[in-house]
């Protein structure tokens, strides 16, 4: 029987029920992540790279390409973690590890002279890809669309969301650039995505996943 098909239920009550998993994987990645991303590193490289290449188009372009693959990639050691521990350990190291993500949010982001992609002689679309896909290498919203992989065991609305949010939050840096890096209230927005990835640890240890198997 294909996922999302209840017995019994009827072709269409599985396909709402499939929907809405989909749909619940997506705008929580979207969401979460889009307030992870304010004043992260990868944020303040969108900034820099707006700065020195003034050349909005290939930079957005680089920034999609590039959070795409990585994230595709983490989704997919997401789901392959899923697969290979049970889902009483799941439960425990998910939810251990989304309150880690909530302090860890909490702590201000910075960002390297090596990490800006001067060294690389690529073009502007190159440059970005490169640099962006390191500096979101082992960076807080790279590890959420692991844990979130995991937690919702579905890879691509996951994927999906985590790149929409992390466009969201990185295309109106690299339009307006620092006239937004001074207006956004970093510090509250970082306090509810550390809300957010609290209560999401809380629920994923009290079972709140069970409809998912943890």
């Amino acid at each position: 029987m294909p996922p999302g098909f209840a017995a019994g239920g009827g072709h269409g009550h599985g396909f709402v029920s499939a929907a809405e998993r989909f749909m619940e994987a997506f705008l929580i990645s979207t969401g979460l992540v889009a307030l992870a991303e304010i004043g992260d590193k990868t944020q303040l490289l969108a900034f820099i790279l707006a700065a020195r290449f003034r050349r909005p188009m290939p930079i957005i372009l680089g920034i999609f390409i590039a959070t795409l693959v990585n994230h595709a990639c983490a989704g997919a050691i997401g789901a392959w973690i899923t697969s290979q521990v049970s889902p009483q350990v799941l439960r425990w190291v998910l939810g251990v590890g989304f309150i880690a993500m909530a302090v860890w949010t909490l702590v201000p982001d910075k960002i390297d002279e090596e990490e800006t992609g001067g060294r690389f002689k690529l073009g502007v679309l190159g440059t970005t890809i490169v640099a962006f896909f390191l500096a979101e290498m082992g960076d807080k919203t790279q590890i959420a669309t692991v844990a979130l992989a995991a937690r919702f065991n579905d890879l691509w609305p996951v994927v999906a969301g985590t790149t929409l949010g992390m466009m969201i939050a990185n295309v109106p840096a690299v339009l307006v650039g620092d006239k937004l890096a001074h207006r956004l209230p970093v510090r509250l927005v970082h306090g509810i995505a550390a809300a957010i990835f609290a209560v999401l640890g809380a629920a994923t240890l009290l079972g709140a996943g069970a409809s998912l198997g943890l």
